[in-house]
């Protein structure tokens, strides 16, 4: 017998009915999805996430960081974030199942930070190679919400990986954001470290930018050949008898 021909980019795929079925979520598990939505949440507002880098805790921060700590809690124990369930809620990465509210509005959320987050940041180094000026806290004040705006207002309507309104393409929706969750996550804190260390002049901005997205695309490469976690597609584990 032969798996069907899976037409995929990927190095490596994963079959859905060979993946282990886990019936309930441990405690542990549940918690440790709870930190990833307090950030997801937390650097919502962009421009005040942008002044914590530039100047640290406020505030206005604290505060924020209060209301969400709250409110992650409580959606967290009644099962609204995704991953904090007491049960998982898709079983098969390819049946066709409603996808809930939470979900939608949780992945729409980090849909809009990775895209705003990646374009300003690529927008602002290269305009201070052209120019010589800094102006991203300018750009991230004037642009950052109607970026994240357009990402969530998509989600809404359903047009963006993982918050359509079915689950049943998840086994290959989840590839593009995680890749794009993996690209920006690593390619974020890498310009952090060569802002701190490389001099503010056009051949360190040129560095910067070229490390940035270098970093986007090396680590896009890796996803889309299923070699970084939660990038292979899950495809449905349906056999062929070969004559």
């Amino acid at each position: 017998m032969t798996h069907r021909p899976v037409n995929t980019d990927a190095f490596y795929i994963e079959l859905d009915t060979e993946r282990r079925i886990r019936h309930r979520n441990k405690l542990h598990y549940r918690f440790n999805h709870w930190p990833i939505w307090i950030f997801v949440f937390f650097i919502a507002p962009g421009p005040l996430t942008f002044d914590l880098f530039e100047h640290g805790f406020d505030r206005r921060m604290v505060i924020w960081l209060g209301c969400v700590l709250a409110g992650t809690a409580i959606a967290g124990l009644r099962g609204k974030l995704p991953g904090c369930e007491a049960a998982p809620y898709i079983i098969r990465f390819t049946e066709d199942r409603p996808n809930p509210l939470y979900r939608r509005v949780c992945y729409t959320t980090a849909w809009g930070e990775v895209v705003a987050f990646a374009v300003l940041n690529i927008a602002g180094l290269t305009y201070a190679l052209l120019t010589g000026e800094w102006r991203l806290k300018q750009m991230y004040e004037a642009a950052y919400f109607p970026i994240a705006g357009t990402m969530w207002t998509l989600g809404a309507f359903g047009l963006l990986p993982r918050v359509k309104a079915s689950t049943k393409g998840e086994g290959h929706e989840r590839r593009y954001f995680y890749g794009s969750v993996w690209a920006v996550a690593i390619a974020q804190p890498i310009l952090w470290i060569l802002w701190k260390v490389l001099p503010h002049t056009r051949t360190g901005d040129a560095i910067k930018l070229a490390a940035f997205i270098g970093v986007l695309a090396i680590v896009g490469q890796l996803s889309r050949r299923g070699v970084l976690p939660r990038t292979r597609p899950i495809v449905p584990g349906e056999w062929a008898v070969s004559d």
